[in-house]
């Protein structure tokens, strides 16, 4: 199932199946804290979503660098022996629709670029035991669903003024587009068919204005999603809502020549197979 979160014309904030076509089935309770149920006492209801909201809240955002080859190559990098991880905060995670706003504080003329990616929505695992110290075999059954993520980076700011980390330049306001939806690893109720069994069969695309910039598959991660959940997991309780970000593919602006960075007036939008498209227009705070 497709769920969304948004605001109903009631000005009430509320979870449903997302019909993407600008309404909504609402949801019985929060899919994040137990069980939760379509609102079927009232035949035929269906919502409009007014405005819509990050289909998660994440308890913690956990991102991958550097997990597509050619992503590694375009920037003449090696990979890595082991996932490189570091997290955004949950203040930048902002909903289709929204914009991103390139910060007053950039470095150097344009830096701001895109990466579309998979994110991975972690929900209880099996008997409602929570994602800690689990296996690649295992990791899967944590997962509540995925949905479509941009890992928006001040470049600059990640490379040269960031004290050597990365953790600076991805964190400003509005840098983690998330949406539209989530799509739920397993069906939710009889009929459900609308589900992803497999993370690693998914096409993945970023268009800028309408121009493809990035076009791969998820089989191309070096590192598949099971391992990363097995990976981040050691010692370490990812709890229900918590969202790790794939890596990017190839294609990227700052690899171009010259590179081609965001601007003002773009519009930015990720497409995943079996989940939809995020977009996000782009507006200068200056």
């Amino acid at each position: 199932m497709r769920i969304c979160c948004f605001i109903d014309e009631y000005g009430q904030r509320a979870y449903g199946k997302d019909l993407d076509d600008g309404t909504a089935i609402p949801l019985i309770g929060d899919p994040f804290e137990g069980a939760f149920e379509l609102m079927t006492d009232i035949p035929d209801f269906i919502a409009p979503v007014t405005e819509r909201h990050p289909p998660v809240t994440p308890t913690d955002v956990w991102c991958i660098g550097k997990n597509y080859a050619e992503h590694v190559r375009e920037f003449g990098g090696d990979a890595p022996e082991l996932p490189v991880v570091f997290m955004k905060p949950s203040g930048c995670v902002i909903p289709d629709g929204e914009a991103i706003v390139l910060p007053r504080c950039q470095r150097d003329g344009p830096e701001v670029d895109y990466e579309a990616e998979l994110a991975v929505v972690i929900g209880y695992g099996p008997e409602d035991r929570p994602c800690r110290n689990v296996s690649a075999d295992e990791a899967l059954s944590f997962v509540f669903g995925y949905t479509c993520a941009n890992d928006v980076s001040a470049r600059q700011w990640q490379k040269k003024y960031g004290g050597g980390q990365w953790v600076r330049g991805k964190s400003f306001d509005t840098f983690c587009p998330l949406g539209p939806s989530i799509t739920t690893a397993r069906p939710c109720f009889d009929g459900d068919e609308d589900v992803i069994t497999d993370p690693q069969n998914l096409a993945i695309s970023c268009t800028i204005n309408g121009e493809t910039r990035q076009s791969d598959t998820t089989a191309n991660m070096m590192v598949p999603v099971a391992e990363l959940i097995a990976f981040i997991s050691q010692d370490t309780t990812l709890w229900p809502g918590a969202v790790i970000l794939t890596g990017t593919p190839s294609g990227v602006g700052m690899a171009s020549d010259p590179p081609r960075l965001l601007r003002d007036g773009d519009e930015v939008a990720v497409t995943i197979e079996k989940i939809g498209t995020l977009t996000n227009p782009v507006r200068d705070a200056r």
